[in-house]
């Protein structure tokens, strides 16, 4: 237990670092112009956000890199056991999605089609071929527990089939974090209640390494809503989103509690569906829509729902489901 303790400082230290250098870093941004070219898809009162600096993961993503690498460091060199070695997967997963992203975000504001970033195509390409090497490394490397269901104690062998769930569970979840970031402070405040409570559900597990490395994903990104919390001075582009998603699909699946996702992560679950609703229910009625405007998000903010009102309603919302999937987990 005093080992796991050690996650909740790592995760204000981590904070500290992360709000420090924020400020640096929005300067250096908006004196590169990097957001000026930014693209707006969604209510017309988002174009007040054109010119707020993007690609602002790397806020959050440096801070978790940095700390974790020395970490694992001092555990190499010296006799402090800090880090494990199993937390290199969903570091290098933070770092291979975070690369794509920041990839996007460039050619979205300096390619030679303003607004448009890598092909889906290709983006999705790489997105799975990133979501494949994790998906080996879990299966033949890490080892961790299958899959897990509530109330039944044997761990459930998925034997090969391991390998494709595990690569759409990775891909899903950097889709899904991808839809829910387009209000200020929405992806951030989701993304950080979802690692407490795999943070929490590792912590029950005895898995030392994963708790901290949640914890430390949750200071960071507390430093990032420090300055996206609405209205927003920096956002975090494809560069954070897919960062994000990716690396909570790694720790679910680490946890072998990846089927409480949809529960623990009810609101990028449900942005992706109503996504995809919309997308058959526009073809199927040759046009027709079933929502206002997808992701779900939109909806709610074009009938008449502040952004900060949406953000704390859908936050409450997650912190429920994220409380009630811990509980789940103790079953």
């Amino acid at each position: 237990m005093n080992q796991i303790a050690f996650a909740l400082p790592l995760g204000g230290i981590t904070f500290l670092l992360a709000v420090i250098w924020g400020g640096p870093l929005i300067r250096v941004m908006r004196m590169l112009r990097i957001g000026e070219q930014i693209r707006i898809e969604g209510p017309e009162r988002h174009f007040t956000k054109l010119g707020t600096p993007t690609m602002g993961g790397w806020l959050f993503i440096i801070p978790v890199v940095v700390i974790t690498g020395v970490l694992n460091l001092v555990s190499l060199v010296g006799e402090l056991n800090v880090l494990g070695n199993s937390i290199l997967l969903p570091l290098l997963v933070l770092l291979a999605f975070a690369l794509l992203g920041a990839a996007d975000d460039w050619l979205s504001l300096r390619g030679q089609k303003r607004g448009e970033g890598i092909r889906g195509r290709y983006k999705f390409l790489l997105q799975v071929l990133i979501a494949l090497g994790a998906a080996f490394v879990l299966k033949f490397g890490l080892q961790p527990p299958e899959m897990v269901v509530p109330n039944i104690p044997e761990n459930i062998d998925l034997g090969i089939w391991y390998v494709p769930l595990a690569m759409f569970i990775i891909v899903s979840s950097t889709n899904a974090i991808n839809l829910t970031d387009g209000l200020d402070g929405l992806a951030g405040l989701i993304s950080a209640t979802a690692f407490a409570c795999f943070g929490v559900i590792a912590m029950i597990q005895g898995q030392v390494f994963l708790v901290r490395f949640c914890f430390t994903m949750v200071g960071a990104l507390f430093a990032f809503l420090w300055y996206n919390a609405y209205p927003a001075e920096l956002f975090m582009g494809d560069t954070g989103a897919l960062a994000l998603g990716g690396t909570l699909g790694v720790v679910a699946l680490m946890t072998g509690h990846w089927i409480l996702y949809p529960i623990i992560c009810v609101i990028p679950t449900s942005e992706t569906i109503s996504v995809a609703l919309q997308v058959l229910y526009f073809k199927l009625t040759k046009g027709r829509r079933l929502f206002r405007m997808a992701p779900l998000h939109f909806h709610f903010e074009l009938s008449g729902w502040s952004e900060t009102q949406i953000v704390q309603r859908f936050w409450l919302i997650a912190l429920l489901a994220g409380m009630f999937g811990v509980a789940l987990a103790l079953v």
